[in-house]
């Protein structure tokens, strides 16, 4: 096994670091206990990170309960559970979901710079890519990977995205540590956390101390992957989670996942009927969990001042790939591209031996960012009961990169055994499935999903009964 047991809050990678970022009392530390043993396969400490950002949401929760007439708060979280949370909490039973990756998603040997990736699961990304590379969709993968094979790396990177595309070469630590963008991300907070104006939560929250959140509204405008985890959790506490997209958007391979215990809908925010409409929900909501670019909803006229004045007392949270500064703070990005840029990939490639760049072995930096968006938006509440004012919490998925890496190395020679412990038979649109249990254990509240999932768009976008 790659570790020993772990117990006690003292003997867990990141979680005072996590906790303090929070803004939450060191005397509800101790209340974080993590058992269990064994690491996820990696050159890295990802176990040790999902047990650590599964345990502060957990603890934050039961911070909340103890607020509305809980015990002292308690959480345990399990490293087996949280490892296998980080991978897929729905698992189909008799159906399977499309490839996660689209076939042109991967990483190339370029002629010069080494590896670069392109990321194309969307069908903008993919055609901005394409185009680049002077092919079609109905070009061949092997014809796209000896097109790369003509290009610079890092020319091919920057023509990709300023072609609307996403894309990064593999740089090593060292250079992303050099490079203008990756000492701006080293630069930011962990989480940047700024009080919002004053109001109250709304009345339709009935909070239990079984469901610290029930009737909570959360307007979630996220999409792959770290925004959806949060609000995923979020819900399991009971939660009206409302999920817009916009009508062209569609993630299948995540679906059944990221949709369980949400409504879903659809509207269009570029025309004035659909951001009307957005404008109303967000009126009403009490919490705004967004991953937009930096500077996409001022754009449409929703910046963050107009965001607390629809709403006084909103609680915020959100995300962008590369951090709120530096000369990539509006470049899309998701979790296996900020590996390739950060120097991850690379690091993982030495530590095995290998000739290709590494990834982690789950979408890490994306679940330990959506559970760091969770456990915001719960202190958040807190305050908000607390002291009568609003917050808005951001943080990027390169910064949570940042703290993955300064959690040392671990030998990648372990073992790790996958969770195979009792999971619960749920329904959804597409056939049954086993749900996992629940990723961290309360004294008094009761995890669990009051809606199953669903594909996108099947709710109207409104607000309705806690029960709809």
């Amino acid at each position: 096994m790659g570790t020993g047991p772990v117990e006690g809050h003292e003997a867990v990678p990141f979680a005072a670091e996590f906790w303090a970022a929070l803004g939450g009392a060191d005397a509800l530390l101790p209340g974080l206990r993590v058992t269990g043993i064994g690491d996820l396969p990696s050159a890295f400490r990802v176990s040790a990170l999902a047990a650590a950002s599964i345990g502060v949401a957990g603890l934050a929760a039961t911070e909340l309960g103890a607020l509305v007439g809980g015990a002292e708060p308690r959480v345990s979280v399990n490293r087996l559970l949280a490892s296998a949370w980080f991978g897929s909490a729905v698992r189909p039973a008799g159906w399977s979901v499309p490839p996660v990756w689209d076939p042109y998603t991967r990483n190339y040997r370029a002629a010069r710079g080494g590896w670069v990736r392109l990321h194309t699961n969307a069908s903008h990304h993919r055609a901005a890519a394409l185009r680049v590379l002077g092919a079609t969709e109905a070009t061949d993968p092997a014809d796209v990977r000896r097109l790369v094979g003509r290009w610079d790396a890092f020319e091919l990177e920057e023509a990709v995205v300023e072609a609307g595309g996403v894309s990064a070469a593999m740089r090593t630590r060292e250079e992303w540590r050099a490079h203008p963008q990756g000492a701006a991300v080293a630069s930011e907070p962990l989480l940047h956390r700024d009080r919002g104006s004053a109001g109250a939560v709304g009345e339709h929250w009935r909070p239990t101390v079984e469901r610290p959140l029930a009737g909570l509204r959360v307007l979630d405008l996220t999409r792959v992957l770290a925004g959806p985890v949060a609000t995923r959790f979020l819900a399991g506490l009971g939660a009206d989670v409302l999920r817009v997209d916009p009508p062209d958007w569609d993630e299948p391979a995540i679906v059944p996942n990221m949709t369980l215990g949400k409504r879903t809908a659809r509207l269009d925010a570029r025309t004035p009927e659909g951001l009307e409409r957005l404008k109303a929900l967000l009126a009403e909501a009490d919490v705004l969990v967004h991953g937009y670019r930096d500077g996409a909803l001022d754009r449409l006229g929703l910046d963050a001042g107009t965001r607390q004045r629809l709403r006084p007392g909103l609680v915020e949270a959100s995300l962008t790939a590369f951090g709120f500064s530096g000369p990539w703070r509006e470049r899309r990005g998701f979790d296996s591209v900020v590996q390739m840029a950060s120097g991850i990939s690379h690091r993982g490639m030495v530590a095995t031996w290998e000739e290709r760049p590494q990834q982690l072995p789950v979408q890490a930096l994306d679940h330990a960012t959506g559970y760091l968006l969770a456990a915001s938006v719960l202190r958040g509440v807190v305050e908000l009961v607390r002291d009568g004012a609003g917050s808005s919490t951001r943080t990027s998925l390169a910064r949570v990169a940042e703290a993955l890496v300064s959690g040392g190395d671990q030998p990648t020679d372990g073992v790790f055994d996958q969770w195979n412990g009792p999971c619960t038979m749920i329904g959804t649109q597409w056939g049954a499935a086993e749900l996992l249990p629940p990723p961290a254990r309360f004294d008094e509240i009761n995890f669990g999903f009051e809606r199953i999932p669903k594909p996108l768009g099947s709710d109207a976008a409104e607000w309705g009964s806690p029960a709809a």
